[in-house]
């Protein structure tokens, strides 16, 4: 499939049971596509649970699938992720399960079908690392959080 003149990367998927949908991008312009519940369920007040996706992915090497919170369910709903952005690494199998947290003081109840996070897949490159006995120097240096002023 072509997307203007370039070639689109291609990401195999197995879907767990027939009523789970493929993720699709909803415009043009989308960097991620939403990963929806593949079951019911609720959180507490400042519980986390590990919501299932029902999908299975094969990323080529060289790439990673990046779980982000979705906006929406963060503000209106204080619902989102333990860890983010997750990284699903190009050799993983297994199903896409979404570490979901409350921070809100309410219940937050989903239901099968509802989207619950967003999924990017990006390219990466390993490093080699090499010990040495001192870096190069910078305008910055070792200042850490906070010292840009910004």
């Amino acid at each position: 499939m072509l997307k203007g003149m370039q070639k689109m990367l291609v990401v195999k998927i197995v879907t767990l049971n027939d009523s789970i949908d493929v993720p699709q991008y909803m415009t043009s312009g989308s960097a991620g596509v939403d990963l929806k519940a593949a079951r019911d369920g609720y959180l507490e007040s400042g519980k986390a649970d590990l919501v299932p996706t029902g999908i299975r992915i094969a990323l080529p090497d060289g790439y990673e699938a990046q779980i982000r919170p979705r906006s929406g369910l963060a503000v209106k709903y204080g619902i989102t992720l333990i860890n983010s952005p997750g990284t699903i690494d190009s050799d993983y199998r297994g199903e896409i399960k979404i570490p979901l947290i409350n921070l809100s003081s309410n219940k937050f109840e989903f239901k099968k079908g509802d989207r619950i996070a967003q999924m990017i897949i990006a390219k990466y490159e390993q490093a080699e690392f090499k010990v040495v006995n001192e870096l190069d120097d910078t305008k910055r240096g070792s200042g850490g959080f906070g010292h840009t002023g910004q």
